[in-house]
Formats: C-alpha cells, structure tokens, sequence
C-alpha cells in the first residue's frame, strides 16, 4: 500500500520539477524587449477605445451562481446513482435529505426574487 502512495508522490513530484524547469527556462531564455504597445490591453484583436460604459444587472450574476450551484449538486448525485443498489435504505434517506436541502435552497432563492429577470 505505500508503494501506491509513493509512486504517486514520485509523479507529483517530477511533474512539479517539470513546471519549474518550464517556467524558469520560458523566462529566463525568452525576449524582454518592453514597449508601449505591448503593455496595453488587447481583447479580440481590437484596440480598447473607452471602458465600458454600461452596467450589468445583479440578476445575472445571481443566476450564474444559482447555475452552479445546482449543477454541482447535480454531480453530487451521479456517485450516488453508480452505488444505489449497495447502498439501500440508508443511502435513499440521505439522498433525500440532501436533495431537500436543495429545494428549500432553490424555494428560498424562487421567493426572493432571484430568478426573476427585470
């Protein structure tokens, strides 16, 4: 069992040697020539002209964080429907109350008014 243990630290190990080397011969053997316009910003090949001038509504990043989280507790749920039938009754009754956390998680965001878009 320790073999296991440490033919993987052996391959964290040469892996982060590896990164090092990378990063330190990428800046250590790599052009430095600075000039104005290499220190400005660059998006999508275009020169910024001005900031962005409009505001993004809270509503969307409330949504984004609601996705997320009911997505993960989506994935939560693929183990548990590999190993249902090993599990029985003791892993249906905690599935259960996982998921009923979840709907009073997603009731108490529906009655805030999070998923409501104006």
């Amino acid at each position: 069992m320790e073999s296991g243990y440490f033919a993987l630290m052996l391959m964290i190990a040469g892996v982060a040697l590896l990164v090092g080397a990378m990063l330190y011969m990428a800046s250590a053997l790599g052009p430095k020539r600075r000039s104005p316009i290499k220190e400005e910003p660059f998006e999508c090949g275009m020169e910024p002209i001005s900031l962005p001038s409009g505001k993004v509504g809270v509503h969307f990043y409330l949504y984004a964080l609601l996705f997320i989280i009911f997505d993960l507790e989506v994935a939560f749920l693929f183990p548990w429907a590999v190993v249902f039938r090993e599990i029985s009754l003791v892993g249906l009754l905690g599935v259960v109350v996982y998921l009923g956390i979840a709907l009073i998680g997603l009731l108490y965001a529906w009655k805030r008014g999070a998923l409501e878009w104006a």
